[in-house]
């Protein structure tokens, strides 16, 4: 029986029809593809890669690791899950996993315990962006080993721009709901304090823009890392996209040591260096200020090196 807050099943599926219409019409068909895994022979190669990795390393299954890769949509998870999905030890249960996920959220956690105790691969990576308020949590769910967590963050700017360049106004409409409490339990508005919901009220979302709206929920979502105490957690790494575009090979090093997984240059070969450099977009000053707090805070914690010693 679907929730009542969830949308019939055809109108599920025409939006997200919309979706991949609109993001096809401003980024190319060929981004497209690339953003969904949709080329079957990279599919098929991949999955050779694993039937191979698993033929050549039997055991018994229930051993592997939880990775939970979380964060805020546009946040370069897809490219960290590409380049995890490239280490044939890894078992990937993304966020259009059916197995795992109803539309993009986990299903309850016996689903996912069970589907991590079966597997006969190193790690499970799952990517559950939806349910990033519930990564403690998650961290401790019994029954399987003790997980590990990468959380994901992008340059507040270029997080909008994707953001409403592919969803429109999904954020601003979020926030509106959020301020008036009609939220409901949707995963826009889980988790929040009391300080972070009065802060989104306190804006006036019909002057809002789109861009400030999505740097604005950008600031809830990231702010979740502090408040549910992950900063101080060794078993989760802060992952910065723009670290990672800006030197590829030193940063999956890096992540390679978290994993305590054997560095390749496969893992980032996907990965092209580059730097920000489009100008800044028009947001509001108030939540720019809030934006431009929440990176020195979240950079200051990237750079902790205590996170990458875990294991």
């Amino acid at each position: 029986m679907p929730h009542p807050d969830e949308p019939s099943a055809l109108a599920y599926t025409a939006r997200r029809v919309r979706r991949h219409l609109r993001w096809a019409r401003t980024e190319g068909i060929r981004r497209l593809v690339e953003e969904d895994r949709l080329d079957p022979v990279d599919r098929a190669r991949t999955a050779l890669a694993k039937w191979r990795w698993r033929r050549t390393h039997p055991g018994p299954p229930g051993r592997a690791v939880p990775v939970y890769l979380v964060g805020l949509q546009r946040s370069g998870t897809n490219m960290l899950t590409r380049g995890l999905d490239a280490d044939p030890s890894v078992e990937v249960r993304n966020e259009n996993d059916r197995v795992v996920f109803h539309r993009f959220r986990l299903r309850p956690d016996p689903v996912l315990t069970a589907v991590i105790r079966r597997s006969r691969h190193r790690y499970v990576l799952v990517k559950p962006l939806c349910d990033t308020h519930r990564v403690d949590e998650l961290l401790d769910l019994s029954g399987v080993a003790p997980g590990r967590a990468l959380w994901a963050y992008r340059d507040v700017d270029d997080r909008a721009r994707s953001e409403v360049a592919k969803f429109g106004d999904a954020n601003l409409r979020a926030l509106r709901a959020i301020a008036d409490g009609t939220i409901g339990d949707r995963w826009q508005g889980q988790r929040l304090d009391p300080s972070t919901r009065e802060l989104v009220a306190g804006f006036d979302h019909d002057r809002m823009t789109p861009h400030t709206a999505a740097a604005l929920f950008w600031y809830v979502r990231n702010s979740l890392f502090f408040s549910l105490g992950l900063a101080d957690r060794p078993d989760t790494l802060l992952c910065s996209y723009d670290a990672l575009v800006a030197d590829p090979a030193g940063y999956t090093r890096r992540l390679c040591a978290f994993l305590d997984l054997p560095y390749d240059p496969v893992l980032h070969a996907h990965v092209g260096v580059r730097s920000p450099a489009r100008p800044r977009l028009d947001i509001d000053p108030r939540v720019r200020a809030l934006c431009t707090e929440l990176t020195g805070r979240l950079d200051a914690s990237a750079g902790r090196p205590e996170a990458v010693e875990h294991g």
